[in-house]
């Protein structure tokens, strides 16, 4: 599942954003908004999320979010709308013209509406953690703390965790523990050092971690609400975490499948009223390697940019070069000190961004539809 569950250096879509080819996509109805955004924005403003804004469009959802915040949903539709509208138009034009030259430029313009999509996703994502009064951790970089510890951001797994329903915690505390291994039962003020590049494939994974749960979870909720989650699943395929042995966890191991031959625990039931029924955990382990593929899946190209891009903006672009041996070599990587505290903030964040992703995901899809594209 190597392709599928986890891509630190995934491919990118950067292009720069010319606004005078696309007025269209970022030109906001009202106007007297923008306006009223633009007087209030300071240079003293909080970072709205730790990625930086390419395009138009991704810049002007940012600044509403700064000033205008509850007005930031209706905005992200409008930029939706504005999106379907250039499509409409691009399609006629493409009918009347069909030379090299309109070509090229039919092509940046693709590339820029790509551009504007992702970071209207993005914003869509970041929008959920402010309407749960919760702050983003901003890019990892050295501090001024006599111990080096670079987690110096408040603590907030409270309301982390509350993003989650009950069910879907469940499986992200084992998460947890397969991350901090043995020592999540030790002081949490514990300082470690991490490698880097390491700590960010961590937090990649964890985000496709979230992406995962999260649909399994919609589909779960669902067949439990609609009655016809089985009784009995009998022998089954397990849903294998790998072992804690592995001291920050090899993502490449997020999900595998092996033959299970014991029978479940009254720990994996619930009582529905009627009964009893599996708890999510259970209800993972009778998908079939083929289901657990699919819902593993991240669907869109848009999605994996954005994964690729949230790491990056908190912890860098790798420089990795394979040297004249063929050993693989990292340049810029550095060990980092932080606390368990701040390592299960870290992934508890990557865990709730991939939750949000799906969901937004799904929302922009309804309005602006490109899962097919």
């Amino acid at each position: 599942m190597r392709s599928t569950l986890f891509h630190f250096e995934l491919k990118s879509c950067p292009s720069s954003y010319n606004p005078k080819h696309n007025n269209e996509l970022y030109n906001f109805r009202a106007r007297g908004l923008v306006t009223r955004a633009s007087a209030d924005s300071s240079d003293n403003l909080e970072p709205f999320a730790p990625l930086q804004f390419e395009s138009p469009v991704g810049q002007l959802l940012e600044q509403i979010s700064n000033t205008h915040p509850h007005l930031l949903p209706a905005a992200i539709d409008q930029q939706l709308e504005n999106l379907q509208t250039a499509r409409d138009a691009q399609k006629e034009s493409w009918i009347s013209s069909h030379d090299s030259l309109y070509k090229r430029i039919a092509e940046i313009k693709e590339k820029e509406k790509r551009t504007a999509l992702e970071e209207i996703i993005y914003c869509s994502v970041v929008h959920r953690f402010l309407e749960n009064n919760i702050s983003m951790i901003p890019k990892i970089s050295a501090t001024s703390d006599p111990t080096g510890r670079v987690d110096l951001w408040p603590n907030q797994e409270l309301k982390l965790e509350a993003v989650h329903s009950p069910e879907a915690f469940e499986m992200i505390q084992s998460h947890l523990s397969l991350v901090l291994g043995d020592r999540l039962v030790g002081p949490l003020q514990t300082i470690v050092q991490i490698s880097k590049i390491k700590l960010g494939k961590l937090y990649a994974a964890s985000i496709m971690y979230g992406y995962f749960l999260k649909r399994v979870d919609e589909r779960f909720q669902l067949e439990r609400s609609m009655g016809t989650l089985p009784k009995d699943f009998g022998k089954a395929k397990s849903f294998d975490e790998p072992s804690s042995t592995n001291k920050l966890w090899d993502p490449d191991s997020l999900i595998t499948v092996r033959d299970y031959d014991e029978s479940y625990n009254d720990s994996d039931y619930l009582d529905t009223g009627d009964g009893k029924s599996f708890r999510l955990r259970a209800y993972v382990m009778q998908l079939d390697a083929e289901t657990l593929q699919r819902l593993a899946t991240v669907r869109s190209k848009e999605a994996l940019s954005l994964i690729e891009k949230q790491t990056q903006a908190l912890f860098g672009r790798p420089d990795i070069r394979v040297a004249d041996d063929g050993s693989i070599e990292t340049s810029n990587d550095e060990l980092l000190s932080l606390t368990f505290s701040g390592l299960t903030m870290l992934v508890l964040e990557a865990v709730a961004f991939g939750s949000f992703l799906w969901d937004k995901e799904n929302y922009v899809e309804s309005k602006y539809p490109f899962l097919n594209d």
